[in-house]
């Protein structure tokens, strides 16, 4: 499913647009309405910094949740570029005929599982997630057959081998599905308005500090960039490489 959260830029430019706009509104429309009288100073100046400091912590928050996606999507990539590489050792295991098939649909999912961390295209990524299904099949016919016909302890460790393989591939996609809810995104962008209403309000002169004004905005929008960025696993820029896939892939294909 598509999110607005999958593209960084929009998320950065929606979100100063909006933040712009909330201290406009305290600026222009409430100072109007309701000016504020010094002997409110003292209060409102509590309000204020309460709510930036709400608005800090869930920041703060947030960002600790994105980062915590990301580091698992690495380390559950460096889980199954290992599971992969170790079964292709375990296949030697196996009677040389099943042995050499496992081997050469281990080099053909091994291509496909790197092709799903560098595909952004939707179409093509269902290509891939297709014939990934299609090659677990194979893969576990491959393994079970000879066991079945054979059993012993050696095939079971053979079987297992494949099944933390395609396991693996399970819990990769579940981690690339664990998103920052929405309702969180719109619990920090409702406070970061309300936030940015009431800096405007709060202003004493709006004119001598209009490029102060812009400044807060500006900070936060680049903050929900850089959350946006970091929990969208496809398309932003800062994304998990299968370095650890490659480095196998290449180690296990003919020379």
């Amino acid at each position: 499913m598509i999110r607005l959260t999958d593209y960084p830029l929009i998320v950065f430019v929606v979100s100063l647009a909006l933040l712009l706009l909330s201290v406009w509104t305290g600026v222009s429309i409430l100072r109007r309405r309701w000016k504020p009288q010094e002997s409110m100073r003292e209060d409102f100046g509590v309000i204020q910094a309460a709510a930036l400091t709400l608005l800090g912590l869930i920041i703060g928050f947030t960002f600790s949740m994105a980062i915590n996606r990301y580091d698992q999507r690495k380390n559950l990539e460096e889980a199954e570029a290992n599971a992969i590489g170790t079964e292709f050792l375990r296949a030697d295991l196996l009677p040389a005929a099943d042995a050499a098939k496992v081997r050469a649909l281990l080099r053909d999912y091994f291509d496909q599982r790197v092709l799903f961390y560098t595909v952004r295209d939707e179409e093509k990524l269902k290509q891939v997630n297709a014939r990934t299904a299609q090659l677990q099949a194979a893969l576990w016919s491959a393994v079970a057959v000879p066991a079945a016909a054979a059993p012993s302890p050696t095939m079971a460790v053979v079987v297992i081998g494949m099944n933390d393989v395609l396991n693996a591939q399970g819990y990769t996609q579940a981690a690339w599905w664990n998103r920052i809810p929405p309702a969180a995104w719109v619990l920090m962008i409702a406070i970061a308005v309300c936030c940015h209403v009431l800096v405007g309000y709060g202003v004493r002169d709006p004119r001598a500090e209009r490029s102060l004004l812009l400044v807060l905005p500006l900070v936060m929008s680049i903050s929900f960039l850089l959350i946006a960025d970091i929990d969208s696993p496809r398309a932003g820029v800062i994304r998990v490489k299968p370095d650890n896939l490659l480095s196998i892939a290449d180690s296990v294909r003919p020379h």
